[in-house]
């Protein structure tokens, strides 16, 4: 197991910086998730580790040694693509072999590795088929079965699971997850999916725009997020925002006034809350509360209810909400589009953005996050 460290890395094409000044610590062992955006140099920044791509400024180190200048080959590092990349001639046997015996690795000792990761990864009956008789999800496994037999310090997985379709998706993730547990390597995994991220990770790099915004645990980051970048991308449906007017400001809590004239106190940090300002206001879908349960009340029109059977999702247009407030209401609700609908919003559940998206500190502390 190897630690990974980034020092200001920077990783520009040109004129064109993709990688902003990242400053990582990933510990031995860990598994960490970078996510965000398409385009916000994720795939890039996992290259200049895996050494595909050469750092323009900063250091890389892995354990106490620098990598900068260090072949791929000598890094002690696996890469597992978004495509499979198998060889359709031969069979899996020989796909996830292929690498040692270019290495010309002793035939017991390669058979040792292959048996070893087929065994691992449930992929034993299956060494004398070729890649068109098995299914996406084995095919992946083959992928990931090719990189476990070259013994790596770190596993490096870009959009491993993109091509597979939503069941094998679930799937993969548990896979996935069960073998950084009985391997206990360190994992460094791309994804724009912040499910998987949420889900498979025990830090998670949020990427925007070439720089990291936050660096946290999964529900830190649901909980706590730092910035407006944050909330909006982590959680799925995203979170609602809805502009409103700071009419009072204490040390430990501020009060805020939506468009209808409803009040309430938020228990965020308000040191650097002005009285009289315009700020933006976040609530989480599942967050929100019927009527007579809410601190405040806000009212609005029903666009479309979508019915999954487990929860109805309820979307409102509300005024001075950036975009149609969702409301997740377990189970089913009696609701149809076009209704007036009216809807719960609980004090210790709103977060509280300056308009440079800074969040204000929240107080309330939620059950599980550190």
């Amino acid at each position: 197991m190897t630690s990974v460290t980034l020092r200001n890395v920077c990783k520009s094409y040109g004129d064109v910086k993709i990688s902003k000044n990242i400053d990582l610590d990933i510990n031995s062992g860990e598994f960490v998730v970078f996510v965000g955006p398409s385009g916000c140099g994720k795939s890039t920044l996992l290259r200049c580790i895996a050494g595909l791509e050469d750092i323009t400024s900063g250091d890389l180190y892995m354990g106490e040694k620098r990598m900068n200048d260090v072949e791929p080959s000598k890094r002690g590092v696996g890469m597992v693509f978004q495509s499979y990349a198998l060889y359709p001639h031969l069979n899996l046997f020989d796909n996830m072999s292929f690498g040692l015996k270019l290495a010309k690795a002793d035939k017991a000792e390669i058979k040792k590795r292959v048996d070893h990761a087929a065994d691992i990864l449930q992929l034993g009956h299956l060494l004398e088929r070729q890649p068109k008789a098995l299914s996406g999800g084995q095919r992946q496994r083959v992928a990931i079965g090719r990189t476990l037999v070259s013994q790596p310090n770190v596993f490096l997985l870009d959009e491993p699971l993109s091509n597979l379709d939503a069941a094998l998706r679930v799937q993969m993730r548990i896979e996935i997850a069960k073998l950084h547990k009985k391997l206990g390597c360190t994992m460094i995994y791309v994804t724009h999916d912040q499910v998987e991220a949420m889900t498979m990770a025990e830090k998670i790099v949020v990427l925007d725009g070439g720089y990291v915004s936050q660096v946290g645990a999964p529900l830190e980051l649901y909980h706590y997020p730092k910035n407006r970048f944050v909330a909006g991308f982590i959680g799925s449906p995203k979170m609602n925002f809805i502009s409103v007017f700071i009419e009072d400001v204490e040390k430990n809590q501020v009060k805020v006034q939506f468009k209808n004239g409803s009040t309430l106190w938020i228990p965020v940090d308000g040191t650097n809350v002005t009285r009289g300002e315009r700020m933006s206001l976040g609530v989480r879908p599942e967050h929100l509360v019927s009527e007579e349960n809410g601190d405040a009340v806000i009212k609005g029109n029903v666009l479309v209810v979508e019915k999954l059977g487990y929860e109805t999702q309820i979307y409102l247009t509300i005024e001075d909400a950036d975009a149609d407030m969702i409301y997740r209401v377990p189970d089913t609700a009696l609701v149809e589009a076009g209704d007036t609908f009216s809807v719960g919003i609980p004090a210790h559940r709103c977060h509280l953005f300056h308009n440079d998206g800074k969040a204000c500190q929240r107080l309330y502390k939620e059950a599980g996050a550190q």
